[in-house]
């Protein structure tokens, strides 16, 4: 994730790392920590069992409590200015969207920066435009194709592929 955030932010005029050595610093960290998260989602989509899904859950929790406490006024990560810190968490956040739909793992609760930052960057047309508009279908079968814990929940509860 880092190298295509840094690739971006060397080919398009507007940049999307901060100007300051150390904000750049910081959100480089966030980078790899957004990248993390990733990981940390696909143990969840893959979790064998309820015990693994609902633990894999509150480490998800855990990060978005840790991003929280990050998180101004926004819209985005860094105030009102788009940055790579947004582009990597973009498609962290759409894996959520489909989630929601299945159940409630107890993710949001008063997180409502993490979840105010998650909708713009959802409304942002590049980060819409990312994928195809059939993507949460694709996702709901690739998730059912796992054959685990997420994925008996998906079909114990008719979730549309």
């Amino acid at each position: 994730m880092a190298v295509i955030c840094e690739y971006l932010d060397e080919t398009t005029p507007a940049r999307l790392h901060p100007a300051d050595a150390l904000q750049r610093a910081r959100h480089r960290a966030w980078i790899e920590f957004g990248s993390a998260l990733l990981n940390l989602i696909g143990a969840f989509y893959t979790a064998a069992d309820e015990q693994a899904l609902g633990a894999r859950a509150a480490e998800i929790r855990s990060r978005f409590a840790q991003i929280e406490t990050a998180l101004g006024d926004g819209p985005f990560f860094a105030g009102d200015r788009f940055s790579s810190v947004d582009a990597v968490f973009g498609p962290v956040f759409r894996y959520f969207d489909v989630f929601d739909g299945i159940g409630d793992f107890g993710l949001w609760g008063d997180l409502t920066k993490v979840q105010r930052w998650r909708h713009h960057l959802a409304a942002r047309p590049s980060v819409a435009g990312a994928v195809s508009p059939d993507y949460p279908q694709r996702l709901r079968r690739f998730l059912l194709a796992r054959q685990s814990a997420l994925s008996r929940r998906m079909a114990s509860v008719g979730a549309p592929a």
